[in-house]
């Protein structure tokens, strides 16, 4: 079947390409997931119990998928890594120790390059786990577990890149890896810690006591204070607001922008005023070793910019505000 050059084709069909594609995809995860039977299990648990590293190979685009596969695992709790098949019949053969689990990705099952290496495992003793189109290949019949992970049509019009088929397999590894992170119990923390360098990180491991502005950078009055002297330590503080503390520092309340205008509103006397009497209180707090992540969604649930930071006892120890968030990377 030939399809028509691109520059010949209309948005629309461009866009039912598209969609056509999306469908097969989407079929073949469906079929996928219903055959799903006792070997799925049966993988999950020797991934589990391989006292070494899980090593992922696979050939050209299953190579592609195998990479992803080993990233993925690695970075979820089951330490991995990617072998080159070709490389590993030069010399990598040596990565793998009997302490190991190797998961193979073949389509055909027959690939040259995965098949040699076949009786270096069965010397070693390592545990093969299959993933392939066919269940009744050579790779298939040699592997201590096989999951079938064929398709009926790839998406090329064609029936040939490897499409649908590389989805599949994709989705196998990944389903994989989810149930053994279940099983092993490992949390966010545990990912973020993985994942140091980026906004996962940041969002899961930076705590508000890193971020929060402390001592003299604190904007605090007295409920005494009058309102014009509360608004210059607004002003010279730069938060949009300014706690009202008692002689303990035990917060009262808070006074925001909001506040203000809800004040001149009532045409107060900037001069008499004070802040106990114009504050909010039931101020939206924080403890300090809370996730900046959580001050983040507390500050999006109650539609707040900054939050007061206190210890055990309700006295004051911090502020932050939205843009505290942004320069930390956690927004």
């Amino acid at each position: 079947m030939r399809t028509a050059p691109i520059s010949s084709l209309d948005d629309a069909a461009l866009l039912a390409a598209g969609r056509r594609t999306m469908a097969s995809e989407q079929a073949g995860i469906e079929a996928l997931s219903a055959r799903l039977d006792a070997r799925f299990p049966a993988a999950c648990r020797a991934l589990l119990a391989c006292e070494g590293r899980v090593i992922v190979t696979g050939m050209g685009k299953s190579g592609h998928i195998a990479g992803k596969i080993a990233a993925t695992l690695a970075s979820t709790g089951t330490p991995s890594f990617f072998l080159h098949p070709a490389e590993a019949g030069h010399g990598d053969l040596g990565m793998i120790t009997r302490h190991d689990t190797l998961l193979a990705l073949s389509n055909s099952g027959e690939t040259a390059e995965i098949l040699v290496l076949l009786p270096h495992l069965k010397r070693l003793g390592a545990p093969l786990i299959a993933l392939t189109g066919r269940t009744q290949s050579t790779l298939a019949q040699a592997a201590d577990i096989a999951l079938d992970v064929s398709v009926d049509q790839e998406a090329c019009p064609h029936n040939l890149a490897p499409t649908t088929s590389t989805t599949a397999a994709l989705a196998m590894g990944d389903a994989l890896a989810v149930a053994v992170l279940e099983a092993r119990g490992f949390s966010a923390e545990d990912f973020a810690r993985r994942h140091p360098g980026g906004a996962l990180g940041r969002r899961l491991l930076l705590h508000v006591a890193e971020i929060m502005r402390t001592g003299a950078a604190l904007p605090r009055v007295s409920p005494a204070t009058v309102l014009a002297a509360g608004l210059v330590e607004m002003s010279a503080k730069g938060l949009g607001m300014a706690a009202v503390v008692d002689a303990e520092d035990r917060v009262l309340g808070v006074f925001t922008d909001g506040d203000l205008r809800r004040a001149l509103d009532r045409r107060a006397d900037i001069h008499t005023a004070t802040m106990g009497e114009l504050m909010t209180t039931g101020a939206r707090t924080i403890g300090a070793r809370e996730l900046a992540a959580a001050a983040a969604h507390l500050m999006e649930a109650h539609r707040v910019t900054a939050l007061l930071v206190v210890d055990a006892g309700q006295r004051l120890v911090g502020a932050l505000n939205v843009h505290d968030l942004m320069r930390a990377g956690v927004v």
